[in-house]
């Protein structure tokens, strides 16, 4: 007979290491599939590893992160219709739609005072208002730019050249971007109190 203590069992949270393998490994084994047997195969191994992803990740947490789950959606969505109809623009657009989404949804929540950066994030970044309302106009122009970014390049370059940039461009500028709002953050930071003082 099956332990109880063992079914209930709650899950582990992923660490810092494996969230980072599980969001970049994906990523990665598209960039090397594409170089050896070209854009169609990536496309769906890229599928594959990220609902394995997608899967890990459930397992481990019991929930999937919003961004994650928004993000793999779409990469089953225009990964389908990359294959299905044996035209890779449909992959190559994802990143400009999904930014441009990102930054539609930003500058809406803005215009109609909601704040969506702020209520996915505001457990981990303790910003007064004011400083939530600078990060998230900051935020939304630079998926703005990433979207205006993936156009130049998949129109004007060769597949294996946008592979690269999706793969080690788009992820190193968000992550420069990130670091980039530090000052913001610190400027505007709220000082948390213990509960129990």
């Amino acid at each position: 007979m099956n332990n109880p203590e063992t079914i209930a069992k709650p899950s582990q949270p992923i660490n810092h290491g494996l969230k980072m393998a599980l969001e970049m490994g994906p990523l990665l084994i598209f960039f090397v599939v594409n170089a050896k047997w070209g854009i169609m195969p990536a496309t769906a191994v890229f599928m594959v590893t990220t609902t394995i992803s997608l899967a890990f990740s459930y397992i481990k947490t019991k929930r999937l992160p919003a961004m994650l789950l928004i993000g793999g959606s779409f990469i089953m969505v225009f990964g389908g219709l990359t294959l299905a109809l044996d035209d890779d623009m449909f992959i190559k657009l994802k990143p400009t739609i999904v930014n441009t989404l990102f930054a539609a949804a930003l500058f809406t929540g803005l215009a109609t005072g909601r704040n969506f950066l702020k209520n996915i994030f505001e457990s981990a970044i303790h910003i007064d208002d004011d400083g939530w309302r600078k990060l998230t106009w900051r935020w939304a122009w630079f998926f703005i730019l990433l979207a205006v970014l993936n156009e130049l390049v998949w129109r004007t370059q060769t597949t294996d050249t946008w592979v690269s940039f999706k793969v080690f461009g788009i992820m190193p500028l968000t992550l420069v971007f990130s670091f980039t709002q530090l000052p913001l953050i610190f400027r505007h930071q709220i000082e948390q109190t213990d509960e129990t003082d």
